[in-house]
């Protein structure tokens, strides 16, 4: 069985010619990139703003504050229970005290995950810079229910 050369023979070629193939599929492509919106990686949220009129006066410490997040999700600055905006508020006026008083936060086990995520969120967005978590000490040590 012998082959054949098409240049020495002078016939056809016997190979597809992908050219075509290819521009069409480049010209595809261009237009799906073109035509797709580009995608955002932001969530927009509405975060609770400082109250500035009308709200009650909750006193805080000039050296260090405690912020606990209860099992039922509520919030206590320094033993006394607040609402998000007046956390907002007192978030506000601590970042801009100098020199920064310290920021306990101390959630809860029992306490969701998500209203700790918004209670991080609030303080981040804030500009709170002297934040850390107390109370860590008492896991220390791990109980697998043995």
């Amino acid at each position: 069985m012998a082959i054949s050369n098409p240049a020495t023979d002078g016939g056809a070629l016997k190979e597809m010619n992908t050219t075509p193939l290819i521009d069409v599929m480049l010209v595809l492509l261009v237009m799906i990139i073109i035509t797709v919106p580009v995608a955002t990686h932001s969530t927009d949220m509405d975060l609770p703003r400082p109250c500035v009129e009308n709200c009650p006066d909750i006193p805080f410490d000039q050296v260090k504050n405690k912020l606990v997040l209860t099992a039922q999700d509520e919030l206590l600055w320094n033993g006394k229970p607040i609402s998000e905006r007046q956390l907002a508020t007192l978030l506000y006026q601590t970042a801009r005290i100098t020199p920064e008083p310290q920021l306990h936060f101390e959630p809860d086990p029992a306490a969701s995950y998500n209203a700790s995520l918004r209670t991080l969120n609030q303080v981040r967005a804030s500009g709170v810079t002297n934040f850390g978590f107390v109370g860590n000490e008492r896991y220390r040590t791990f109980d697998a229910g043995a």
